[in-house]
């Protein structure tokens, strides 16, 4: 089994799901899209992730190549294939559906709870998750228009749309449970997202996000591996429908 990584900027990879990968034996590509990497054929791969990133989806102009990711995300979503998207990956999910992505009426930053919605807490992706689960939310942008046939898995006081089912194979979260130790201060260092946090919370914010973060690492730690088991059982049912052999 293999996946297939688009990622934006080097610090916004997969986190702790590189671990969850490597443990269930999965390969993975990374396409530093950002760095000018080509998509690559599809063929080989069997679910595609697509990470978050400091751009907004609508910035064509300065980031031409979110074009070219947005129609491959069409293709392969539109071809019933696994799908999981982080943060702006959940944007161009939306975007690319013929969903709305628009600035946020209010930024959501900091460590904060999301709620299942009716249809999240019946949606394999959620199967064994709390109805509410803490996360990290560091975005300025929202999905603020459903593309046809999606479904509103999770939201939140600040964000309708915190995680998106679109079909049956694709599903995306505005939040973060991915972090691993490093991750607030590798996020920090980038100026977008470092004056967002600023204007958000203050001076000094970041600390405080790292400490908040390092208090739920095991609560974030767990969501991950039931949400990554969950993406997993969809794959598989996949590759059984392409008569492969499940891992």
């Amino acid at each position: 089994m293999r996946f297939l990584v688009f990622q934006h900027i080097d610090c916004e990879h997969p986190g702790i799901f590189r671990d969850l990968m490597t443990s269930a034996g999965i390969a993975w590509d990374a396409v530093e899209l950002d760095a000018g990497d080509p998509i690559p054929a599809f063929d080989d791969y069997d679910a595609l992730l697509v990470m978050g990133g400091p751009m907004d989806v609508w910035q064509t102009d300065e980031h031409p190549w979110l074009i070219t990711e947005t129609t491959a995300i069409r293709q392969w979503v539109a071809g019933g294939n696994p799908y999981l998207g982080f943060c702006l990956g959940h944007q161009l999910l939306a975007r690319a559906m013929g969903g709305e992505v628009e600035p946020a009426t209010e930024p959501e930053i900091g460590i904060l709870p999301v709620q299942l919605t009716d249809d999240g807490r019946e949606h394999w992706f959620f199967r064994g998750c709390d109805a509410e689960i803490m996360s990290l939310q560091w975005h300025s942008a929202e999905v603020t228009g459903l593309p046809a046939g999606g479904i509103i898995l999770a939201r939140s006081d600040a964000c309708a749309v915190n995680a998106l089912a679109v079909g049956d194979n694709a599903v995306s979260v505005q939040f973060h449970i991915e972090m691993t130790d490093t991750t607030v201060a590798e996020w920090g260092a980038i100026p977008e997202y470092a004056a967002a946090l600023e204007q958000a919370l203050g001076a000094g914010a970041l600390g405080t996000m790292d400490s908040e973060a390092r208090q739920y690492r095991s609560d974030f730690r767990a969501t991950s591996e039931t949400l990554f088991q969950n993406f997993l059982g969809r794959v598989n049912r996949s590759r059984e429908r392409d008569g492969q052999t499940p891992t």
